[in-house]
């Protein structure tokens, strides 16, 4: 099992934000800099989805019988929608800590 490779998982790329370092001068650059990095990260999440669709459908009118290049992307899919969805419940977790916090 340690020499299993999934052809593709090397796609997701970790969410770069490159003014991180200049957050503390200003709050809105950080700001802005988090929720574009968020919205790319939900359009490529998005374009996975997208791309599996369009890979079941190729499947079900056969143009396309490679059933394992489908299974792949399915499985990309949801690896893809499933850590947005844990990145997603961490925020919230953490705004509601926030909201928790006594000034």
């Amino acid at each position: 099992m340690s020499d299993l490779h999934i052809a593709g998982a090397n796609l997701i790329k970790p969410i770069e934000a490159p003014g991180l370092q200049q957050a503390g001068q200003t709050g809105e650059a950080g700001g802005a800099n988090f929720v574009g990095s968020l919205k790319e990260a939900i359009g490529h999440i998005n374009d996975a989805q997208a791309g599996a669709s369009q890979a079941v459908e190729s499947l079900v009118t056969g143009q396309n019988t490679n059933i394992h290049q489908t299974m792949v992307a399915l499985q990309q899919a949801d690896a893809s929608f499933q850590l947005m969805m844990q990145v997603r419940n961490k925020l919230v977790t953490a705004y509601e800590e926030i909201q928790r916090m006594q000034i």
